[in-house]
């Protein structure tokens, strides 16, 4: 029996649990141990629309993981703790939990902790499920407050939120979205960025372009006021910042990580320098973190192990895929593009704009989906 651990409990981790499992019949017995600071998944692809009260009730973006593995028996182990080290010599990983550290041995390790937000908004799971709960209250009680409320960063995050709070309040308070560079969305097609663009004005959302935000200081009053690199400053009652993500990748050795924290793997998926180290999801540099991105890195990461317990030839991940965006705008509207094509936004709308995708919360939970 080989045995896999999985260090992340989010999306890539849970979905690449079940993958393993329900190939094992036909690649060889396994035993998964999953490894998670979060007893439940967060649909963070929600939070635009989460952070407005009211949107989702808790139990349409959150959900336990345990019960979705039950089926599987001895097969599978979740832990719920922290990963502190991976030594990949001694092929174990160090595990900080409530009862103390725990030491895991494995046969092949997953990397998928994913990545956490620059800023203190929800876009991304916290240390814990209870964290994270109290976090989406705290961000749907600041915006129901907040009479001013900025967006910093004009990526897809930045844009989904700031639809969406234009929807919901642009006739009532004063929504602004800062970019840094000349348009929103900047790098997708012109059609793109335009219907993004006049859907926001329409919305009445304040869009302040080529402008950096240079710094931001807590008043006493509790408002927060921006420096912006004209030289100018900005005070609003809520600043929500979209600008990045960090990687969650301090447990593991620098010399598979680069510059910027990300796992550097080859064309199968594996840490590069390795045989039994992999990284699927926002762990990875193999692409821009997005959601997107990781089902199929999901499938090729179970794929290629499969293969390897069988003595088989490891399938390369296709660098060449055309690149995807979907963004609401609101609830009624949407853009995007799939390579060059620009989607219409009807379909956006019916895709992701309507629920986004929390319908399959339950199938990812459970296996279904993957």
């Amino acid at each position: 029996m080989k045995t896999i651990v999985i260090v992340g409990s989010s999306f890539s981790g849970v979905y690449t649990a079940h993958r393993l499992l329900k190939q094992a019949p036909k690649t060889g017995d396994i035993k998964i141990i999953l490894v998670g600071q979060s007893t439940h998944i967060y649909w963070n692809l929600a939070t635009p629309r989460a952070i407005l009260a009211g949107q989702f009730p808790d139990n349409k973006i959150f959900g336990a993981i345990a019960p979705g593995f039950k089926k599987y028996g001895n097969k599978f182990e979740f832990v719920v703790g922290t990963a502190e080290s991976l030594n990949t010599e001694s092929k174990n990983v160090v595990v900080a939990t409530t009862a103390g550290q725990k030491t895991i041995s494995y046969d092949y390790v997953i990397l998928a902790t994913g990545a956490r937000s620059k800023g203190d908004a929800p876009w991304k799971q916290r240390e814990s499920y209870e964290a994270t709960l109290a976090a989406l209250h705290d961000f749907q009680a600041r915006v129901k407050k907040a009479s001013s409320i900025v967006v910093g960063g004009a990526g897809a995050t930045g844009v989904e939120t700031a639809g969406e709070l234009g929807f919901e309040y642009g006739k009532t308070k004063n929504i602004t979205l800062i970019s840094s560079g000349p348009v929103i969305l900047e790098g997708t097609p012109s059609g793109v960025t335009n219907a993004a663009t006049n859907k926001l004005r329409e919305f009445k959302v304040n869009l302040k372009l080529s402008t950096k935000i240079n710094g931001e200081a807590k008043l006493p009053d509790g408002r927060t006021e921006l420096s912006l690199s004209d030289g100018s400053k900005l005070i609003t009652d809520l600043y929500l910042s979209t600008t990045g993500v960090i990687p969650n990748s301090s447990y593991v050795p620098n010399n598979l990580l680069n510059a910027n924290g990300y796992v550097v793997v080859d064309e199968y998926l594996r840490a590069k320098g390795t045989s039994d180290v992999w990284a699927v999801g926002d762990i990875s540099s193999v692409q821009r973190p997005q959601f997107v991105h990781l089902d199929k890195q999901s499938a090729l990461v179970t794929k290629n192990i499969g293969l390897l317990m069988q003595g088989k030839d490891l399938v390369k991940f296709p660098t060449n895929q055309s690149p995807v965006l979907a963004v609401p705008l609101g609830r009624k509207a949407g853009t995007g593009h799939m390579g060059s094509w620009k989607l219409p936004s009807f379909m956006i709308v019916r895709v992701k704009g309507k629920t986004y995708l929390t319908q399959n919360l339950a199938p990812v939970i459970d296996g279904s989906a993957a």
